[in-house]
């Protein structure tokens, strides 16, 4: 009965045993079996970001104003690196910084460190096909722009991580910046990780090309003159603008002291500023032409008409206006010819506030000019019910108002094309990483402010102001 008694509760303990066994082999397999397979895979696996080509800017005709170099960034992990010393010596060799420099960053509580940014290929060297527990290697590209100065204040430039914050790099970001894509690779016999077929990949898409209307040659033009007038003038900064009037595209646009977006952290952060659209001045004589052109639309004046200008000095209520020559009888060509604030205050009179606020209106002055740059602004342009009794005169005159240089260039524009104003470009195209066009910025016309004939005729005016007059 003993010996029964013994063999039935080791049978029990038998059956017992596998149970446990049997429950224990459900749980790993059946209940947990999908957490213990992701421990599985992520210690033979690792998923690594493929990052995208940052899309080229270009100038009008194709030339490169930026381009991408690719660049390394070294991190770790320091509670997975299994040999300091090693990995640390590894890296002095190929860079020269101390190897203790290495060793106190992997010796660092917490998950993650960076040992070194922005390395090249060539110091990087056999690094790359290496093989060390808890490292990271990411390949990343650095923005470059090989014209330095040209245009940097329109072009704007990257952070480290490859992300525009300023000018066409910021505005289009999106379309430049591409989708990254990833690469699984796995753990090999030998513990190399290294790609393997068969493995999920997703390659990455590379960013859209954005073609400016700008010409690289007139830009470099016009920074140089701008260089040369601000130095002549003593000036604290000079701006231009070179814009085709028929189609609204700017072919050049900057302004002085400039920057070089290679270094842009070397420069004064007014440096960077794109003065043509965020800056705001008084416009003075050149704002004549609104009432010019007024007036000549509303048939206000004559072509022969002569106006008394008082020998240089007028009361306006209760402010004097001065000509800077003592005009007497002067026909309305001749005060735009020499600039005579008190015939235009006159000319103006014979407008009325409305009329003229109306063609100020037309003109884009106190609009945004829809320039597809963000920053622009839309200078100032009071509404008629905050007009003082002296605001008709000082607006005609090219005071209490506001503007920026592209809104004055827009303005010129529409006398130079024959009297329509034009939304300004600065994209001309968006081409994709398979050369598809995916936006063409066309000609836009915002409205026809006067007619040809009204247009040539200040034309002929304007043509004089540089040739004879002021």
């Amino acid at each position: 009965m003993k010996f029964r008694s013994r063999i039935s509760v080791i049978i029990i303990l038998v059956i017992f045993s596998w149970v446990g066994l049997c429950v224990r082999l459900f749980q790993i397999q059946i209940i947990n079996g999908q957490m213990y397979t992701r421990a599985v895979v992520e210690q033979a696996q690792k998923k690594e970001d493929l990052p995208p080509n940052r899309g080229n800017i270009l100038d009008r005709h194709n030339r490169l104003l930026s381009r991408n170099i690719t660049h390394y960034t070294l991190s770790a992990n320091p509670s997975k690196v299994s040999d300091i010393q090693k990995l640390a010596e590894a890296i002095h060799v190929r860079t020269g910084e101390p190897v203790e420099k290495y060793i106190d960053k992997l010796t660092i509580k917490g998950n993650f460190t960076y040992l070194e940014r922005n390395m090249q290929r060539e110091t990087l060297g056999t690094l790359l096909n290496m093989s060390f527990d808890g490292l990271f290697i990411k390949r990343h590209y650095k923005r470059r722009y090989p014209h330095g100065s040209i245009a940097a204040q329109v072009l704007g430039y990257t952070n480290i991580d490859d992300d525009g914050i300023s000018g066409i790099e910021k505005d289009f970001n999106t379309y430049l910046s591409g989708k990254p894509g990833w690469v699984i690779k796995s753990k090999g016999w030998s513990g190399k990780i290294q790609i393997r077929s068969g493995l999920p990949f997703r390659a990455p898409i590379d960013g859209c090309s954005v073609q400016l209307t700008l010409d690289l040659q007139y830009q470099s033009i016009l920074q140089d003159e701008l260089h040369k007038r601000q130095k002549e003038a003593d000036a604290t900064t000079a701006t231009g603008i070179i814009i085709n009037p028929q189609t609204g595209e700017i072919l050049a646009m900057a302004s002085t002291p400039g920057f070089d977006n290679n270094n842009f952290s070397k420069f004064s952060l007014e440096t960077h500023r794109c003065r043509a659209i965020t800056d705001q001045f008084e416009p003075g004589s050149t704002f004549k032409i609104v009432s010019a052109v007024a007036a000549l639309s509303e048939k206000k004046v004559t072509l022969t008409e002569e106006f008394n200008c008082e020998n240089g000095e007028f009361n306006y209520f209760d402010i004097t206006v001065r000509d800077h020559e003592e005009y007497g009888q002067l026909t309305f060509p001749q005060i735009i010819k020499h600039s005579s604030n008190i015939g235009i205050i006159k000319i103006a009179e014979r407008l009325g506030r409305s009329t003229l606020y109306q063609y100020a209106r037309d003109f884009g002055f106190g609009s945004a000019t829809q320039i597809s740059l963000k920053g622009g602004m839309s200078g100032t342009l009071h509404p008629l019910k905050k007009w003082s009794k002296v605001s008709l005169g000082q607006i005609a005159m090219g005071h209490e108002v506001a503007v920026t240089a592209l809104q004055l260039a827009v303005a010129y524009s529409a006398v130079a094309n024959g009297g329509y104003l034009v939304t300004p470009r600065i994209i001309h195209q968006i081409v994709n990483s398979k050369m598809k066009v995916i936006h063409k910025n066309e000609l836009s016309i915002v409205r026809q402010i006067a007619d040809t004939r009204i247009m040539k005729q200040t034309k002929d005016m304007l043509r004089k102001v540089v040739s004879d007059g002021t």
